[in-house]
């Protein structure tokens, strides 16, 4: 009987000390880059003492490799909180049925069009899609000012774009699908192939290449380009197509998985990061990114996102468009 009692005894405190640590621990999987998710997630360990499990996605498959997992661990979740760094791939995920809604009080001075309705997801601090342009090559009168410069003969096999199929490209190049139409679309990307498209493996190839002068120009986001910039080289930021339909604006998105591990913390990383506190933190740091709460001050050198204009975009119309158009994104890419 004894031998019995300090059996049961040693059950229940590996029972009672493992469930501790479990609820003391978050985890998210974030396509931010590292450099930049990593410090707000850190301070949030910092200030709560709830470790942070972090898994990050790489460059070259950027949100695409982590939105898999979660579908692939959706019967069994291994994440708590999915930061995704645009809204397109938690609105697959809430196809998917891999999301729980929740609306997160710190979500209320958001601008409604950068939340899900029914709270699947919520944006805050964003990008958007700039032109970076080699000052060196290009003379400020000549610079190009919209998507559609691509087209021009003058830059043939002069400009850039990184690979359609990930990342922010391929959130671009949906919104293009949806905002022109598939005809008009697909017509635009077999002439940027005919003018001699340098296709990139991210947009950070691009700007190394506008960089060192092996493009003219190229369309990136608005982090890659500052970090050019604050390296001293000798480029300059164009935002496009402000005469025009707008450029796309790209806000991180962050959701919660359903059935996760650990639901309660979960909502406390939400709610900490719809907070304005870490859109400072973003709007500060080297990425530069553009608040969507109101009392929040842009990034030096670039306007408040209602300064901006920007693409209207329809976050469920563009990710299905996304899945839609693979096919023919994919064989597009083979012609090049």
């Amino acid at each position: 009987m004894k031998r019995t009692g300090l059996l049961l005894f040693v059950l229940l405190t590996a029972v009672f000390w493992g469930c501790g640590r479990s609820e003391r621990e978050v985890v998210v999987y974030t396509s931010t880059d590292q450099v930049f998710s990593e410090p707000v997630l850190r301070e949030f360990q910092r200030r709560t003492g709830i470790k942070v499990r972090m898994v990050f996605d790489t460059e070259e498959t950027k949100s695409t490799g982590l939105v898999n997992r979660l579908i692939a661990e959706k019967e069994k979740p291994r994440c708590d909180v999915f930061w995704s760094n645009d809204p397109l791939r938690v609105e697959i995920l809430k196809q998917k049925g891999v999301l729980e809604p929740y609306f997160s009080p710190n979500a209320k001075d958001i601008p409604e069009k950068f939340k899900d309705p029914q709270g699947y997801w919520t944006g805050f601090s964003g990008r958007i899609r700039v032109i970076l342009v080699n000052t060196r090559l290009v003379k400020k009168e000549e610079y190009p000012h919209g998507i559609r410069d691509m087209l021009n003969p003058k830059w043939k096999g002069e400009f850039a774009l990184a690979n359609p199929l990930f990342g922010t490209t391929s959130f671009h190049i949906a919104s293009l699908f949806v905002l022109w139409g598939d005809e008009k679309a697909r017509e635009f990307m077999e002439k940027i192939k005919e003018n001699g498209l340098r296709l990139a493996s991210s947009n950070g190839e691009i700007a190394r290449w506008v960089a060192q002068g092996k493009v003219k120009f190229g369309f990136v986001d608005n982090d890659d380009a500052f970090s050019l910039i604050n390296e001293g080289a000798s480029v300059e930021m164009i935002i496009p197509d402000q005469n025009g339909e707008g450029t796309l604006f790209m806000p991180n998105a962050v959701a919660l998985i359903k059935d996760a591990p650990h639901p309660k913390l979960a909502k406390k990383m939400v709610d900490y990061l719809l907070s304005p506190k870490v859109e400072e933190m973003l709007a500060k740091a080297t990425c530069r990114q553009i608040p969507l709460h109101p009392g929040v001050k842009p990034p030096e050198g670039m306007p408040d996102i209602f300064h901006i204009k920007t693409m209207e975009v329809n976050y469920p119309e563009v990710g299905r468009k996304m899945q839609e158009i693979i096919p023919f994104l994919k064989s597009w890419l083979s012609g090049l």
